[in-house]
């Protein structure tokens, strides 16, 4: 049975990375591509990263329904297209959601039946260092996104699981069992 896993946490988490790996490990799950009003960063690609999609684009498509989840984070807005879930279910196959923490409340409230993940950094510090490390945003970016992770970091207890990424490869192996539990009917705890 296909089914909608939402995968949450702050920005700088990792969240891209364990996707990838899970992606490889687990047949049949596909990544949904997000909207974004973001400029592209260098080597992004348009229809594979993101839908760039201007301001205006993004607003009338939001006032007809066509997003499953919207939000605003970081200056800009990013959703996903309802059309991203509703081709691919029916062919049986699941769809991961890359989101953040207001689109995975909106996803619960309109699919309860989705899998909802939170990945949590070990520590604080190790998030300012992963963005940092990361050279994609500016100090004042940097600072902006761990005002929200905060905020972020105390919603994890609304989340089915909680991964810690402190370790690449053990927190791919925990969000593969949930993954696959949830696939099997038989829900990891």
């Amino acid at each position: 049975m296909a089914k909608v896993f939402v995968i949450t946490g702050p920005s700088g988490v990792g969240k891209g990375t364990l996707i990838a790996e899970l992606l490889g490990r687990v047949p049949g799950l596909e990544l949904s591509v997000s909207a974004t009003t973001r400029p592209p960063r260098s080597g992004e690609v348009d229809g594979r990263d993101y839908h760039f999609l201007d301001r205006e684009e993004f607003d009338r498509r939001a006032q007809k329904g066509e997003f499953l989840e919207h939000a605003t984070y970081s200056g800009h807005r990013y959703g996903t297209l309802r059309s991203e879930v509703d081709r691919r279910l029916p062919e049986g196959v699941s769809v991961v959601l890359e989101i953040e923490v207001q689109g995975a409340r909106q996803v619960r409230a309109a699919m309860p039946e989705s899998a909802q993940v939170f990945i949590a950094p070990p520590t604080p510090e190790s998030l300012r260092e992963r963005l940092i490390g990361r050279g994609t945003d500016s100090p004042e970016q940097i600072d902006e996104r761990l005002r929200t992770a905060e905020i972020e970091l105390a919603a994890a207890e609304e989340f089915q699981h909680v991964v810690v990424n402190d370790e690449i490869q053990r927190a791919a192996d925990e969000l593969e069992r949930i993954v696959r539990g949830e696939l099997e009917g038989v829900p990891y705890t």
